[in-house]
């Protein structure tokens, strides 16, 4: 019976974590805020404009499955405690088992919910678009590159995001010198933002005939996906758009039309291109969805510049900037180096496992 104790001990401290969520989601605003949704979708006009219609219906289900999976854990706390009074009630000690595996499972859930009320910035619901760029080092940081590529995909399609290549640029090697790709679906960008910054491998290098160790770097760069109703100036005088053959192996119209597109913003000498659509057309919309995105991190950055001018220059007291080490030799570990703490191990992240980062970097930020 002792076993049955704690579990209904364990119980009891998710029931008043669920309870705090609840409170931190507010459940009877959201469902006035759907209200107030559907009766716009029942004006006539409503779906005249697809744009504003499809941000509606997101909206919409966003909030549905949040209240959704908050009544889903508040009924399945119900049930354990049902299964708690059974098993003293009859004495069940062959119940122990099944509520421990209950309330594990509840635990995961509950903090995983936890975690997305935490992602509560002015842009966290969007997607996420991602570049990162090869640093000093040649094929072996290339190669790391797209480590890092591979690591970002197979973490997108585990959560079951969608995961669209912008552009791509190939080492003359291997790997890749820079990537640009977009993550979608909820919370994207709440969850990514974590990553950027610079990271660092150490490794015995397969390109080194001597078996030498080396230190390589890449940047990821985060920006989230804007809507269109986003207050970011772009002058077409400020604009140089250039128009390019996209690269790779396919087909006759990828090798004869020029559909890539390249946006060079002149003010702030920002350039960007798309070469994933075949239609030009599609390329230049996602170019421009990818300049606002830039632009918007710039203006942020120059608020915190300000900021920082006011405050005084503090120092960061780590080597380097970079935000992560992953180091393969003399062990196997990855270190945050924003909490200082050794998390996890090499295989384990490079399947995808970024979670234990994000997560850490969420629990910090509340």
């Amino acid at each position: 019976m002792i076993e049955i104790e704690e579990s209904k001990f364990e119980l009891d401290e998710l029931s008043k974590t669920l309870s705090q969520v609840g409170e931190s989601l507010d459940i009877p605003g959201s469902k006035k805020r759907i209200e107030e949704l559907e009766k716009q979708m029942s004006d006539p006009d409503f779906w005249n404009d697809l744009e504003k219609s499809q941000k509606v219906t997101q909206e919409i289900k966003y909030l549905k499955d949040r209240i959704e999976n908050y009544t889903k854990l508040s009924s399945s706390v119900e049930d354990a405690y049902v299964l708690i009074e059974l098993a003293e009630e009859e004495g069940e000690l062959s119940l122990a088992d099944e509520i421990g595996h209950t309330i594990k499972e509840l635990s995961t859930q509950i903090e995983h919910l936890k975690l997305e009320t935490l992602l509560s910035g002015p842009y966290d619901k969007n997607n996420a678009i991602i570049s990162l760029h090869a640093g000093a080092g040649g094929t072996e940081a290339m190669d790391w590159t797209s480590m890092l590529y591979r690591m970002y995909v197979r973490w997108g399609e585990d959560k079951g995001y969608k995961v669209e290549t912008l552009d791509l640029l190939p080492g003359e090697e291997a790997g890749i010198k820079s990537v640009t790709f977009q993550i979608s679906g909820p919370n994207a960008y709440g969850y990514l933002k974590a990553e950027k910054g610079v990271h660092r491998l150490v490794r015995i290098s397969p390109f080194d005939s001597s078996g030498r160790r080396h230190t390589s770097f890449a940047s990821a760069d985060v920006m989230p996906e804007l809507d269109n109703d986003i207050d970011i100036e772009i002058r077409p005088e400020d604009l140089k758009i250039d128009t390019y053959r996209s690269g790779g192996a396919g087909g006759q119209h990828v090798n004869k039309t020029e559909s890539a597109v390249r946006i060079t913003h002149l003010p702030t000498n920002t350039v960007v291109q798309c070469q994933n659509e075949r239609s030009q057309i599609q390329n230049r919309e996602t170019a421009m969805k990818v300049l606002k995105a830039r632009l918007l991190a710039l203006k942020e950055q120059e608020a915190e510049e300000k900021i920082r001018d006011m405050k005084g220059e503090l120092k960061r007291i780590e080597w380097g900037s970079q935000i992560r080490s992953y180091v393969f030799h003399p062990y196997s570990m990855v270190k945050d180096h924003r909490t200082g703490v050794e998390v996890g191990n090499i295989q384990s992240v490079m399947d995808g496992d970024l979670d234990m980062f994000i997560n850490a970097y969420l629990q910090m930020m509340a």
